[in-house]
């Protein structure tokens, strides 16, 4: 199938994130079984990484930071969550001269991210499987990211043709082409 790869190519194409992360976990049902998808979003609300794991624990929290920084991205000044002790624990081991601030209400901005998730489980009816919902998640999340353009910051002629451009570019990752 040509052009498939256009998550991945859309990655490859963010721009870099920002210095503060915030880092959240839900859960999800799958087959009937709680799962956790843990995600991480910059202070732009782009998307970062997500990780589904049967345990919301300290390993499940250091596997989730390793993912984090195995993609080359450097560790963020800042990173929130809410006052789930397996964060504080995770990142003594693995981002230790990262600032940690934990509260309930600095934490909106990965709280607002998990609802495209929500609307798309319920399309799909739930999630078949751990890997199933791994690899839908990861190049939903990377998509909705891009087109994504928080409509409410910006004037409608701006709005308009950023639209257009993130469509642009969605063509050519995708190999689309356009006859008129």
């Amino acid at each position: 199938m040509p052009g498939w790869g256009g998550a991945a190519a859309l990655k490859r194409r963010r721009p870099k994130p920002g210095d503060k992360w915030h880092l959240d976990e839900v859960f999800i049902r799958i087959r009937g079984k709680i799962h956790y998808l843990w995600r991480a979003v910059d202070q732009n609300g782009v998307v970062l990484d997500i990780l589904v794991q049967k345990h919301r624990d300290t390993n499940a929290a250091k596997r989730f930071f390793q993912k984090l920084l195995s993609g080359g991205t450097e560790a963020p000044r800042v990173i929130v969550t809410d006052k789930l002790k397996s964060y504080a624990a995770a990142k003594r081991d693995i981002l230790p001269k990262v600032e940690h601030r934990q509260s309930r209400y600095l934490n909106s901005r990965i709280e607002v991210s998990h609802q495209p998730t929500r609307r798309r489980e319920r399309q799909m009816q739930r999630f078949k499987s751990i890997r199933h919902a791994q690899r839908f998640l990861s190049a939903h999340s990377r998509m909705h990211s891009h087109f994504q353009l928080r409509r409410h910051l910006i004037p409608a002629d701006d709005y308009r043709s950023f639209r257009d451009a993130a469509f642009r570019v969605w063509r050519i990752v995708a190999c689309i082409t356009i006859t008129l």
